[in-house]
């Protein structure tokens, strides 16, 4: 558990330094005030984009974002649909598994087995039953090729929608040369084959901290990838098309070599402009999901000096610029910033006063606790409280937050079973929790 802490430490450092502006580059002052350089090129500056098409046609749209392209999941008639949070919602979390080494993610495979997949930093994965009895052995173990400590190491696991027919899993991680590597492997319900390893994505990081990390399946069935902006001030990385550092990746692998490029991606016939890219103006979305139940998008974005943000993109729409490093939260911190149209608000935010690091969570779809249904829960990583809004007002935002829980724990991730329960990794303590709700 030493090794533990020592990892976790180092985890909290590396992020707070990104939630304040700061970077692991000695030769910049941690004390100056974040700089914003203005001069990198916006899509705009390329070719016209969806994006100024969009925003052209539905100016009335200040949240809801420009570029309704793309398959998505239709919304469930099922599915509820809040305004406003129940009267004396509370949550709680509590303890599911522990003694792991630097817990930052939690997933599942959907094969109706009912475990979940418990992801470390320095690289390995363990499955987990419903009783919190985890595998002795790693279902998967990429240690020797992982950069572990900071922000860097084994930072997202997504298995195939067809996993239980192909065996296919895809994971995102930054290799000893400290660049993101985005892979695929072969696995089956024990096991994953570590020597198995495809390569789709390999890209150079210019600094330690703002790597990203999540990868997940859309309903449309297209795999999502979100990078950083790279670190180290790195901040026009987001707006500059020419990269995929600060963006939202939308990619399809189920074709091309070593992936195709979905046909309705915003930009795919945008010269000049990564056709990969779904979302532009990234700082470091560490944590995203999609509701299970209608396909929208929810992002945790770290924050720099003013504001931690989450962003809401309905029914996973492409195409929107979330504004970094122009703008943070609602307010301008460069030329060019149009809060509302070319650059959206986020779903919400909040300032240092309250926690920093925002670690984005889900939609809770479950059906332990019915109060909860169709509210989504964050935190972050500073204070350990759990927020929640309601999931249909954030897609309209910004929306007003409520505290949940102060759970005192080092929240890195939330993840989701295949039932739709919640739980939360404490990265300190080594610990997974699952969520509970009661209202009084």
């Amino acid at each position: 558990m030493r090794n533990a802490q020592r990892t976790s430490l180092l985890l909290m450092v590396g992020l707070l330094v990104a939630c304040t502006g700061r970077t692991t580059d000695p030769s910049i002052d941690p004390t100056a005030p974040p700089t914003v350089t203005t001069s990198a090129p916006s899509p705009t500056d390329v070719a016209p984009s969806a994006l100024d098409r969009e925003v052209e046609e539905t100016p009335e749209s200040s949240h809801s974002g420009p570029g309704r392209t793309g398959a998505s999941a239709s919304p469930s008639e099922e599915a509820v649909a809040l305004t406003s949070l129940p009267e004396g919602l509370q949550v709680e979390a509590v303890a599911f598994a522990r003694d792991f080494d630097s817990p930052l993610f939690l997933t599942h495979a959907a094969d109706g087995s009912g475990r979940v997949y418990v992801v470390e930093q320095g690289g390995r994965v363990f499955a987990v039953g419903p009783d919190g009895e985890r595998d002795d052995a790693p279902y998967l173990d990429v240690s020797d090729r992982v950069s572990a400590g900071g922000e860097r190491g084994l930072l997202g696991l997504a298995f195939h929608p067809d996993f239980s027919t192909n065996g296919r899993i895809f994971v995102d991680y930054t290799d000893t040369a400290g660049d993101t590597v985005v892979s695929e492997f072969r696995a089956t319900a024990e096991r994953a084959d570590a020597a198995s390893e495809r390569v789709l994505l390999q890209v150079g990081q210019p600094a330690s901290n703002h790597n990203g990390g999540y990868v997940g399946f859309g309903a449309d069935g297209f795999l999502f990838v979100a990078f950083g902006d790279g670190g180290g001030g790195g901040g026009p990385n987001s707006q500059a098309p020419d990269t995929l550092l600060g963006k939202i990746l939308r990619i399809d692998v189920d074709s091309g070599d070593p992936y195709g490029i979905p046909g309705d991606n915003p930009f795919v016939d945008d010269e000049g402009i990564e056709p990969e890219i779904w979302l532009f103006g990234m700082r470091n979305p560490f944590r995203m999901s999609f509701d299970r139940a209608t396909g929208d998008l929810f992002i945790g974005d770290v924050g720099s000096s003013l504001y931690e943000e989450i962003n809401a993109v309905f029914r996973t729409e492409g195409g929107g610029n979330y504004g970094w490093p122009l703008m943070e939260g609602d307010e301008c911190r460069g030329e060019g910033c149009d809060p509302g149209a070319t650059h959206l608000l986020p779903a919400t935010f909040f300032g240092r006063d309250a926690g920093c690091v925002v670690t984005g969570g889900y939609v809770y779809r479950g059906t332990r606790f019915p109060d909860l249904e169709g509210v989504y829960l964050f935190a972050d990583l500073c204070s350990g409280a759990i927020r929640g809004i309601p999931a249909a007002a954030a897609l309209e935002g910004p929306t007003d937050w409520q505290e949940l829980a102060a759970t005192g724990l080092s929240i890195a991730s939330f993840g989701e079973d295949e039932a739709g329960e919640l739980y939360v990794t404490d990265i300190a303590g080594g610990g997974v929790y699952r969520l509970e709700a009661r209202t009084e």
